[in-house]
């Protein structure tokens, strides 16, 4: 019997042994699974608002992102233009809009609320505002109506005239697109504004122009030559931005690539339809080759087609300027303290 009761100690001690381990293992398993973490839950990020596609469009440093923006159909009408001659249009309008920071300039960006933009310059203490008027969504079309304000020194400077720009953009394959831009300029000839411009007298900072386009023989006091310098070289570098535009339509509208003829960029006020010897896109002095006191050349086309070209604008005598300026199909615009076309297009510095 004592052997029995040995054996069936045994049998029993073992039993509770097993039903232990089990036991532990299934609290044990069960905590370790209840212990992992739960995934959080995925948060699907809003759709973007037509402002903000619009925002996107123009201040993105993405590369790319303001093509992604346009029609399909303009898109490809773009490609078929970079194909022809190697350069895009939307590279030189990337190349223009990233001066404004090189340039020092305080630039915000709002996606709600009246302001859509605002650039602040504070050496000059002036200011400019792009503000939202009306903003209406209607289905897969938003049209957003906009007004610029400019001031200087807390004073506006817009003299009376009225700036309105209004933008639809349009839902294409999932995303919006610039459809369509309407471009509004109003003048009230009783707005207080403009009745002050009227009754205060300036005093023009450039001189007049001859037919040539050199500032006549009036010689400015030693006190304002700085002033005028700083104006004859401001005109300058406009002259080489519009040529540069100039360029870029040109290619995009004609088979021939760029041109190196100033005179294939003008033609204004013949009346007669553009051609690809008269396109009409600069004025008669620019066409010339003089404005403003400075001398304007364009040189190193290749093909035909040319894919390439160079700007230059020099002074036509130092009390205009004593800077030269230049650019190319990159549209990035530099400048030669020593005033020559040359050292600029070779070894000119870019401008700040």
């Amino acid at each position: 019997m004592t052997g029995t009761k040995k054996l069936l100690a045994l049998i029993v001690s073992s039993a509770l042994v097993v039903l232990f381990i089990s036991l532990f293992t299934s609290v044990f398993t069960k905590s370790s699974a209840s212990a992992q973490p739960v995934p959080p839950a995925t948060v699907q990020p809003l759709p973007q608002t037509a402002r903000q596609a619009l925002l996107e469009m123009f201040f993105s440093k993405t590369p790319g992102i303001f093509e992604e923006h346009l029609p399909t159909a303009t898109r490809a009408a773009l490609e078929k233009a970079r194909s022809t001659s190697g350069t895009s249009v939307l590279d030189v309008l990337s190349a223009i809009t990233s001066q404004l920071s090189a340039r020092g300039l305080q630039t915000q960006t709002f996606e709600a609320g009246p302001t859509l933009m605002l650039i602040e310059d504070p050496q000059a203490h002036s200011r400019f505002e792009i503000t939202v008027d009306r903003d209406d969504l209607r289905g897969e079309e938003d049209e957003i109506q906009l007004s610029f304000h400019s001031s200087k020194d807390g004073e506006i400077q817009t003299a009376g005239a009225k700036f309105g720009l209004t933008v639809t953009m349009k839902q294409e394959t999932g995303s919006w697109r610039l459809n369509q831009v309407t471009v509004a300029v109003g003048v009230s000839l009783t707005d207080p504004e403009f009745l002050k411009t009227l009754e205060t007298p300036r005093k023009p900072m450039i001189s007049s122009t001859g037919s040539s386009g050199t500032p006549s023989s009036d010689t400015p006091t030693p006190a304002t030559m700085g002033a005028l310098r700083a104006a004859y070289e401001t005109a300058a570098i406009g002259g080489v931005r519009t040529l540069v535009t100039a360029e870029v339509v040109y290619m995009s509208t004609y088979a021939h690539g760029f041109t190196c003829m100033l005179s294939d960029l003008g033609g204004m006020g013949r009346g007669d339809a553009p051609t690809e010897h008269r396109a009409m896109l600069i004025d008669p002095q620019l066409a010339d080759g003089t404005k403003n006191g400075y001398v304007f050349e364009l040189t190193g086309c290749d093909g035909p087609p040319a894919s390439k070209f160079r700007i230059s604008a020099v002074p036509a005598d130092t009390k205009y300027g004593t800077r030269a300026f230049c650019s190319d199909q990159g549209a990035a615009i530099r400048f030669s303290p020593d005033g020559g076309a040359d050292t600029c297009l070779s070894l000119g510095k870019p401008l700040q």
